[in-house]
């Protein structure tokens, strides 16, 4: 796709209000689609009134004192800029030759921080000298400036020597202004545009002019994550981040480029990041040396999985450097990066030049994937966040004992509390940290997880992806599909949900469906000549929308779980797994709607929810949210309805023959219990009117609007992806040989999944490696699967409890009533 920069705010550092960039304009869409689509459709307006959303303000509970500063502000002043429509106009000079190599004066005028030779040397003789390192050594005095080196053995000598050829990495002007301009070039073949919001980027700069280091934290995507973070503050001069990357290279000539460019990599003979972390002596020494490249004033940049938390012992590293006095303070942003199409390859080769150039080949052939939108959210104060207690590091409860007596005895009530999250940081890594210290990592862990997913830009690819795997299965026609976008649209914008494109309704459409062409399936059926779009319906195609769609679930989460609490309520009601074939005139009651959606929380992964928010307060948000888009209608029950145990009963035996509600008499809590249905107040034994008197009793109802109750199925089927990996990894595990090692344990129940995906034959979404993996999380949190160390490897087991059929069962139907099909 060619780039459109007429279309585009090019200027670098200038905009023209708060509008967004637009989509590509130079490729109209033609008659190959078979229609001729109205030209006057409407605009797409990335924003709800005069102001775009501010996105990416700090927690208000957890760092009042950094929102406070008010460094991010939503001035219309500034706009967006694409970094990589570089003219004349950004150079001192201006004339025909300048506008052939402008690009190149472009970097050449870019400001550089450096760090010399010296600067390295006096590092790596703190780093030796620090407390961290003399901690390998517990018990031998020694005197302050000496180096822990001449304490070592030989054999730790050794290794203690390539660990610290790591902390030789610095930065070379001429080399990063030189892989500057090949990322200007490489991303210009690989994408149309990278958009960088300037409003962020000036409160960034008022964040570094408080003299105090920054830490960029993103989410692991790609390779490419880091790549443009650093470039995006390298065509801005501003101080380039000394990047700590999970990748390892064996290659010397490739770790020596990467070493002039700042780039921290995994020391040689580790496989893996948890391979190194185990090594007490890398630990050590990777934790003096963050603290002495804080103490430098240099910014670091890294990355967190959020699906295992992985990079998350640098915060520690960071709360370290703070604790022992090395720095005074540290901010902390939260990076966050868009993508239409991301790139499929997330790891660097392991070979020699040749492969990292095939690889670089392999990105680059199938052209143009579309725009990246970058977001830097407000940086806040890692000080603040650590010592001011307010933000929450209470250690939570098993999920085990919050979920499991409902799960196997039935129980209405669900248990309170939060639920814990110890495997973020487990305790092989860093073993050294004290418990408190721990639980603090694993809070702001938590905290930027949910930070850095929920300022990410929507994509034009991923509401085509959510509206056709979610709410048109079975094929649209491309006019119900423009109209589609434009409501999904005014419903993420109206959550202040930044979104990533602008311009026609017809090119956003165009544009988008281009760049899923391989996963969709385009018809024109003979009546009309309108196409119909439909998704593909091979695994990888179904794995690829699943993947766009995952931001709007993070969108829509709070009604997501909300629905599928009313879905679990109305399936139940009916007896039935498909609540679309039963009447909606029923009442839910508040008390018990509230229950399934706390018990849908704690089965969700990390990142959802705010940590400073608790279950149950989120429970309730969920319920509130759909009364709020229309699907609910909260009412309550008046106090002469129920006066007598007698009225109440002659009430449930009218109910019995009439098999629904009467609107003007609302019933709370309707349930289907041994054949008929009954009211749960009439089987209670200690009712009386004063317990009436006391609560004021509500329940729900469904509105009858044109979009409910397909509203209510499309929340319901955003979450349906995971709970039915979940549902069928359940449904595997008694044909797993266990106990097995961790890693083979995932990949036997991955081919498990897969072959249930097979007979399903219509939710291959459900199927893929990291559904699995996520599931096996929530299955060992449950303590369905046990962990087990031996020889350094964890083997997971299936507990005892859950070798019986019977409690499988209950834990299958358990997670099934939330799941829409």
């Amino acid at each position: 796709m060619e780039r459109a920069s007429e279309a585009m705010e090019s200027d670098m550092g200038a905009g023209d209000g708060p509008s967004a960039p637009a989509v590509p304009a130079s490729r109209k869409p033609t008659l190959s689609w078979g229609v001729k689509i109205r030209k006057k459709l409407k605009t797409v307006t990335p924003f709800l009134g005069k102001f775009r959303p501010l996105v990416g303000q700090c927690c208000h509970k957890c760092t009042p004192e950094s929102l406070g500063q008010k460094l991010l502000q939503n001035t219309p002043s500034l706009g967006f800029q694409n970094l990589l429509n570089i003219n004349e106009t950004h150079t001192r000079y201006r004339g025909w030759l300048v506008r052939r190599v402008c690009c190149l004066l472009f970097v050449g005028g870019c400001c550089v921080h450096s760090s010399g030779s010296s600067q390295r040397e006096d590092r790596l003789h703190r780093v030796c000298c620090s407390e961290r390192a003399w901690s390998l050594l517990p018990g031998v005095a020694h005197s302050p400036g000496e180096s822990v080196l001449k304490h070592l053995e030989a054999s730790a000598r050794a290794g203690a020597s390539k660990i610290l050829s790591l902390a030789n990495a610095s930065i070379s002007p001429a080399l990063l202004r030189l892989v500057g301009w090949l990322l200007l070039k490489f991303f210009d073949l690989l994408y149309c545009s990278v958009q960088v919001n300037l409003n962020q980027l000036a409160a960034l700069r008022r964040a570094a002019q408080m003299k105090t280091p920054l830490v960029f934290v993103a989410i692991r995507q790609s390779a490419l994550d880091q790549a443009l973070t650093a470039l995006v503050l390298f065509c801005h001069s501003q101080r380039v981040p000394y990047t700590i990357s999970p990748v390892q290279v064996n290659n010397t000539f490739l770790r020596a480029v990467f070493q002039r460019l700042g780039v921290i990599l995994l020391p040689r003979g580790a496989i893996t990041e948890q391979d190194a972390e185990t090594d007490s002596l890398y630990s050590s020494l990777m934790s003096a040396m963050t603290g002495a490249l804080l103490q430098e004033g240099e910014s670091l940049s890294l990355t967190l999985a959020a699906d295992s938390g992985h990079g998350g012992q640098w915060l520690a590293r960071a709360q370290q450097a703070l604790t022992d006095g090395v720095v005074p303070d540290a901010n902390l942003v939260p990076v966050a990066v868009s993508y239409d199409c991301p790139p499929d390859l997330c790891a660097l080769p392991q070979g020699g030049v040749m492969s990292f150039v095939r690889w670089l080949v392999v990105l680059l052939w199938r052209g143009r994937r579309g725009s990246v939108r970058i977001h830097f959210a407000q940086a806040f104060s890692l000080k603040e966040m650590s010592e001011t207690g307010r933000c929450r590091v209470d250690r939570g409860r098993p999920l085990q004992e919050l979920l499991l007596p409902t799960i196997l005895n039935h129980r209405s009530e669900v248990g309170y509390g939060e639920k814990s999250a110890s495997w973020l940081l487990p305790s092989p890594i860093m073993p050294q940290l004290q418990p408190e210290e721990r639980q603090r990592t694993i809070a702001l862990t938590q905290h930027l997880i949910h930070s850095a997913t929920s300022c990410m830009a929507v994509m034009a690819t991923q509401l085509i992806s959510c509206l056709m795997l979610h709410k048109h299965r079975k094929g649209v026609r491309v006019s119900v599909l423009c109209r589609e976008v434009s409501w999904l649209l005014e419903e993420v914008l109206f959550r202040r949900r930044d979104v990533g494109f602008a311009g026609s309704l017809v090119e956003v459409v165009y544009c988008a469906v281009t760049l899923l062409a391989p996963h969709l399936v385009m018809a024109t059926p003979p009546p009309s000549a309108e196409p119909l779009l439909a998704p593909g319906r091979r695994p990888h195609a179904r794995h690829a929308l699943a993947r766009h769609a995952h931001t709007l679930t993070h969108t829509f989460i709070t009604e997501a779980v909300g629905a599928c609490a009313v879905s679990a309520m109305l399936s139940e009601v009916a007896c039935c797994g498909d609540v679309g074939e039963m009447e909606f005139d029923v009442a839910l009651c508040q008390d018990e709607l509230t229950d399934r959606a706390l018990q849908l929380t704690h089965l969700l992964p990390a990142g959802y929810i705010p940590p400073c928010q608790s279950a149950q307060s989120f429970a309730l948000d969920a319920v509130d949210s759909l009364v709020r888009c229309g699907i609910l209608i909260m009412e309550e029950i008046p106090k002469d309805i129920v006066q007598s145990k007698d009225t109440t009963i002659s009430r449930k035996r009218n109910t019995q023959t009439q098999n629904m509600v009467p609107r003007d008499t609302p019933v709370c809590d309707i349930m289907k219990r041994q054949g008929t249905l009954t009211w749960n107040a009439a089987d209670e034994s200690d009712y009386s009117d004063s317990d009436c008197e006391e609560q004021e009793a509500r329940s729900y109802k469904l509105s009858h609007p044109t979009q409910c109750p397909d509203m209510l199925f499309f929340l319901c089927s955003l979450l349906s992806v995971q709970l039915r990996a979940l549902c069928w990894a359940i449904q595997s595990l008694h044909l797993l040989p266990t106990p097995l090692p961790a890693s083979h344990c995932v990949i036997q129940l991955h081919a498990h999944v897969r072959n249930l995906a097979n007979l399903d034959r219509g939710h291959h979404e459900s199927s893929s490696m990291d559904l699995v993996k996520t599931s096996v999380r929530t299955l060992i949190d449950l303590g369905v699967l046990t962990e087990e160390s031996e020889n350094g490897h964890v083997y997971l087991d299936l507990s005892p409890l859950f070798q019986l059929t019977e409690n499988r069962e209950k834990l299958h139907k358990f997670v099934s009533q939330h799941l829409y099909n």
